[in-house]
């Protein structure tokens, strides 16, 4: 991986992740509603509500906000640009954690304490979900022996035939990534979120908009990562993967309109539960035979 094809990822990921992730998010909501007996709205509904945030007057609390909240869409798109260029998967792992955590903190700096409450439970899904990801990224190196997300294009087989527990693992915490019931505690897209808007309470205007193309982009880099245990020397098996994705994604829909929330303490112990025996096994598996 060399520093031009990372820009050049980037600025190409910057291009095209938010049309993707904005098509799924509208997706997203055709499903839902389906789902519910509701007609829905139409397909490009969150853009036409990003585009009307941009059309407001910026209003925040205090003057730090929009600058954590652009440099976690920054380090998300960069992230972005790391993995589909090809690059060092534990970098891409690091760097949308980096994200997250600038996100956090434009919360805690607004004061409110609806705010506060959403950026602590945000914290908390952090701790959740990030051993599985960081496991995964163990996982991916014993199996390819490489952390560079290109090797598996040299690959005989997909890497989930060797890593397929660790896949089981991911496939668990994408549920907290993605913000859908049971774990959207810190931020839920739908009417149901008793904490009004949990972390982004305080955020409006345009600050909100690059919100939500923030999430639109993190979208479309977590079901990257679930194609990723797809892909081999075959170039059919980016079709393949595409195909597996849109089945994931379908899933994760399903689970969200039903499933009730949990209390945050049965989201860590689950999750922490699934990253040892998951991503543990399979990690020792692999060391020992």
């Amino acid at each position: 991986m060399t520093l031009v094809s990372t820009l050049i990822g980037t600025l190409l990921f910057t291009l095209i992740a938010p049309v993707v992730g904005c098509f799924l998010a509208g997706l997203d909501r055709i499903v839902s509603a389906r789902m519910q007996g509701r007609v829905g709205p139409p397909l490009l509904q969150p853009y036409y509500d990003v585009r009307k945030l941009f059309e407001k007057e910026r209003a925040s609390v205090n003057s730090v906000e929009s600058v954590y909240v652009g440099a976690a869409l920054l380090f998300a798109l960069l992230a972005g640009g790391v993995f589909f260029s090809g690059g060092n998967l534990l970098l891409c792992v690091f760097v949308i954690t980096l994200s997250s955590l600038f996100f956090i903190m434009a919360a805690y700096s607004t004061r409110s304490p609806y705010a506060e409450v959403g950026a602590a439970r945000e914290t908390l899904q952090v701790m959740s979900y990030e051993p599985m990801v960081l496991l995964m990224a163990v996982a991916f190196f014993q199996a390819t022996g490489s952390f560079d997300v290109g090797a598996v294009f040299v690959q005989p087989h997909p890497i989930i035939c060797t890593i397929g527990l660790v896949f089981l693992g991911v496939l668990f915490i994408l549920t907290i990534k993605l913000r859908k019931s049971p774990f959207d505690l810190a931020l839920s897209h739908h009417a149901h979120q008793e904490i009004v808007r949990g972390v982004t309470t305080e955020m409006s205007g345009p600050t909100l908009g690059l919100v939500e193309i923030m999430h639109w982009c993190e979208n479309v880099l977590f079901m990257g990562w679930i194609g990723l245990f797809f892909v081999w020397g075959n170039p059919i098996s980016v079709a393949l993967a595409l195909l597996i994705v849109v089945l994931v994604y379908f899933l994760e829909i399903w689970i969200d309109n039903n499933f009730a929330r949990v209390k945050w303490q049965l989201m860590f112990k689950s999750a922490w539960l699934v990253a040892l025996i998951a991503g543990g096994v399979n990690i020792a598996l692999l060391a020992f035979l």
